[in-house]
């Protein structure tokens, strides 16, 4: 039996719980059918997810089909959490992305085919809300095809159902043309190989179609091969009831065995295998399962253990920051809560302010705020405040430079060599190493490349944080007699810092803004008020076609004149009911905001500006005192002349 991890992911409010819940009734897993909206959905099962009716946090359940065993990860849908959606791509073998027929295409929608795109996971569609008025399938499917030409409908296998997949291969058009027919297990390949996309429809509410969509779960998919050699990626950080650690991993090869050494003086205590909120405790784990381990203290998500890499760079990243306001005798202890909370979520960046005693973390927005606050008074007993948040900027480079950094004070020596390069968009910090034994020993470049790797590197324009770089030690120079400790760490810095001067004085360092991409869904009346406050946004724009006196507008804006639009929406009312499809970010949407050189500039300018109308008043004041003066003396010599 093929044992699969699938992933469900989709838009808030696009009926993907619905869906997992349906999946698990029509497998038996659930004798009875909960719902989100009563708080009764099987994996909705913390008390925040009840309340607001979103998943927050990933669950994990267990579907026991013909020929196969899920193991279904529910993801968040709220654009807010999609650090930990995007967390758990690296474990999937499968994906389901869950449309919404009444919304359509959203922003967030692309966003997350992208993601699957670039983690290069075999990706089944189901159609949610066929039952709707607004539903209509010849146009969601032409929709889907703006993503890919291969999406095809597998609901309805008829006469031009093996037409329509061979048209996605040539070889396979080839072979349909010559026998008529081709193999399940050539079209199983195809799906595995992302040539071709199966698309379901249904209504997962009333349990249309979900029965057909999970027989095609287990017909299309294949077994996926391990190796014997073990390995295992982890994608999740919680603590239970009890505060008990758990990594959560997938094993992606071999066997896991309690009681091993995974790390240095780290061990797995306990390896428990969850289905929903319940788990049982087995010895061992193999390969493509999915577990939650006691025993480890510094995994983190995207960590790859075995042969496997670590998967870190993600492309959800938060883009505010906020300062966090709570009693002055209950600081430290909510330092350490939000400690534990990052160790849970990274992307927190929870920062420590010893000058002005003052934590800030970074979001990805007001909702994610609103469920920290109450995880602090729920499970902390801590009652916090968050303060205006600002926007997180980054910066990069566009041009290549040697950066060269000394540190030889007395008694001490070192000297290191770095080429910066500009990387990809979206490619973050890569660190390198092209330099020879025999230019600088072993000992002295992992001194070098640790220094790299263990620090947050912040630009020369702003301070803002430094992203899309590559970053490639080239040569050094130590002493033998005065070269101790923490001199290379010194020099490292030293050589960034100095090459970033050197490209910031040829004005090639670059200033990153955070863009959201949105979808407003509004009536014909209001599209020139939404035009109009798009473009004092310095927004861009795009008017799609509307649809019963509804107008669909898609574009993007900067975080910083955007981020509190959709509530100004939905307060005056001004768009239709979804609101919660209009305003989607896509992770750090970087475009050139300013070069410093314009900045200092601008700033020159104001400068002068003011100083000329400054000597300009006192001119005026200068001269206004003169007449006064001479006006009193002609006084003066008047009344004398009359005496």
């Amino acid at each position: 039996m093929k044992k699969l991890t699938i992933g469900i992911l989709a838009h808030v409010d696009a009926g993907k719980t619905t869906l997992s819940e349906g999946l698990l009734y029509q497998s038996g897993t659930l004798r009875k059918l909960g719902a989100v909206d009563k708080g009764t959905a099987y994996l909705d099962s913390d008390n925040l997810e009840k309340k607001r009716g979103i998943t927050i946090f990933s669950h994990m359940a267990r579907i026991q089909n013909e020929n196969s065993e899920l193991l279904l990860l529910d993801t968040p849908g709220h654009i807010d959490f999609a650090q930990e959606m995007e967390e758990t791509l690296s474990v999937l073998d499968y994906a389901i992305l869950v449309v919404s027929a009444s919304e359509g295409l959203t922003a967030y929608t692309q966003t997350l085919w992208n993601l699957l795109k670039n983690h290069k996971i075999p990706t089944f569609i189901f159609v949610n809300k066929m039952d709707t008025l607004k539903a209509d399938k010849e146009k969601v499917l032409q929709d889907l095809r703006t993503l890919d030409d291969n999406c095809v409908e597998f609901g309805d296998e008829g006469s031009d159902f093996y037409e329509k997949i061979a048209t996605a291969d040539e070889a396979f058009l080839e072979e349909y043309l010559k026998s008529g027919q081709i193999k399940d297990e050539e079209i199983r390949d195809l799906i595995l190989q992302r040539e071709i996309f199966p698309v379901y429809f249904g209504a997962a509410l009333k349990l249309n179609g979900v029965a057909e969509f999970l027989q095609g779960l287990d017909k299309w998919t294949k077994k996926i091969e391990y190796s014997e050699e073990f390995a295992s990626r982890v994608f999740k950080i919680s603590h239970d009831k009890k505060g008990e650690r758990l990594t959560w991993l997938k094993v992606t090869g071999g066997e896991l065995r309690a009681k091993t050494e995974l790390m240095p003086d780290e061990k797995v205590n306990e390896i428990r295998l969850y289905n929903g909120t319940k788990y049982q405790v087995v010895s061992s784990a193999q390969a493509g399962e999915i577990a939650a381990v006691s025993g480890l203290k510094t995994t983190y998500p995207g960590q790859g253990l075995g042969f496997e890499r670590d998967q870190t760079n993600f492309t959800m990243q938060p883009v505010l920051t906020y300062a966090v306001q709570t009693a002055p005798d209950k600081m430290h202890a909510t330092l350490t809560a939000l400690r534990q909370l990052e160790d849970e979520n990274p992307q927190l960046h929870v920062k420590w302010d010893k000058q002005a005693e003052e934590i800030s973390i970074d979001v990805m927005g007001k909702i994610q705020l609103e469920i920290l606050q109450q995880i602090l008074h729920d499970r902390f007993g801590l009652k916090a405040e968050f303060a205006q948040g600002k926007i997180l900027y980054q910066e990069s480079i566009k041009d290549s430079v040697e950066g060269v950094g000394h540190f030889e004070p007395l008694r001490h020596y070192a000297e290191v060599h770095l080429l910066l390069k500009p990387g990809k968009l979206g490619s973050g910090l890569v660190f390198k190493n092209e330099c020879s034994l025999e230019v600088l020993p072993k000992k002295w470049q992992d001194q070098v490349m640790e220094s790299l790797a263990n620090k947050e590197h912040l630009g020369v324009l702003t301070g803002s944080p430094l992203t899309d770089m590559e970053i490639t030690l080239v040569g050094g120079r130590g002493s033998n007699v005065h070269t101790v400790g923490g001199d290379f760490r010194e020099a490292t810095y030293r050589a960034l810092r100095q090459g970033l001067m050197e490209l910031k004085a040829q004005n090639q360092v670059s200033l990153l803004e955070p863009w959201y991409q949105f979808t407003l869904r509004i009536n014909q009346e209001q599209v020139g008020r939404a035009i109009n406050d798009i473009e004092k946004m310095g927004g861009k724009f795009e008017i799609g076609e509307s649809d019963h006196d509804v107008v669909t507008i898609t574009g993007q804006a900067p975080v910083a004149q955007m981020q509190d639009y959709a509530t100004e929406v939905r307060n005056s009312r001004m768009a239709v009911v979804n609101l919660s499809a209009y305003l989607q970010a896509i992770g750090n949407v970087k475009i050139v905001l300013k070069y410093l050189s314009q900045l200092i500039m601008i700033q020159f300018l104001i400068l002068v500006t003011r100083l000329i109308l400054f000597f300009a008043l006192m001119v005026q004041v200068i001269l206004l005192l003169g007449m006064k003066c001479q006006i009193m003396l002609n006084i003066r010599i008047y009344n004398l002349k009359i005496a």
